[in-house]
């Protein structure tokens, strides 16, 4: 039998750079995709971009035309509250349920994730990288497998939001900040407190998207 693994490589690589586009808004909002262009451009076959659109179609980062055309989503301003509001109350809960549940081990692990968010709090790519790690890690901790199901849905449409907020430095140092308050908070036990640190950090992420595409004239009410 032959050995499937370079299509599926194929189909990998296109996607990864599709999508490292269109969150890098190389591909711009509106813009659409031709493959007969892109399968060129890419030097690949339509079968593995073929493979790609549909994957990224399934995760809202391409949408699907009825005329059979596929484009770049545009950015609403609406669907992007919504899918904030929706993370805000579920970082709250896991919040919430982490403080009942961290062990000295998990508290080691979430302040070192911290550190190493400080450390490369002037790099964006590091800084979200750690940022992420730490919000998973919490996810982790909550144990509440609901949520997590609906948390990694979440986080596959809030990925193509973070451009936005993670390339302002002022941003980034906010977000360490309230990182480092959670910490504190689920270290103390004080579940209020940790819940709504949780939730006004994702809100202060919403504020600074909404007005970061509106400032390039990039959203649709």
């Amino acid at each position: 039998m032959a050995d499937p693994q370079p299509r599926n490589t194929g189909a990998h690589l296109v996607y990864s750079e599709l999508k490292r586009r269109i969150l890098s808004l190389e591909l711009k909002p509106g813009e659409r995709i031709y493959e007969p262009a892109m399968a060129t451009e890419l030097q690949v076959s339509r079968t593995p971009l073929r493979e790609a659109i549909r994957r990224l179609i399934s995760e809202s980062l391409l949408e699907q035309q009825p005329t059979g055309g596929v484009l770049v989503p545009l950015l609403d301003a609406k669907a992007i509250s919504e899918l904030y509001d929706v993370r805000a109350a579920l970082e709250s809960l896991m919040a919430r349920e982490a403080c009942a549940n961290a062990t000295a081990n998990d508290l080691d692990e979430l302040r070192g994730i911290v550190a190493r968010n400080a450390a490369m709090v002037d790099f964006p790519d590091e800084a979200m990288k750690y940022g992420v790690a730490l919000h998973a890690a919490i996810v982790r901790i909550a144990g509440n497998s609901w949520a997590r199901r609906f948390h990694e849905q979440i986080a596959s449409q809030v990925e193509r939001y973070r451009y936005f907020t993670n390339n302002a430095p002022e941003r980034r140092d906010e977000a360490l900040a309230n990182h480092r308050l959670l910490v504190d908070a689920i270290a103390a036990k004080d579940a209020e407190k940790a819940a709504r640190i949780a939730f006004d950090h994702v809100i202060g992420a919403q504020d600074e998207t909404l007005r970061a595409i509106s400032r390039k004239g990039l959203d649709v009410q």
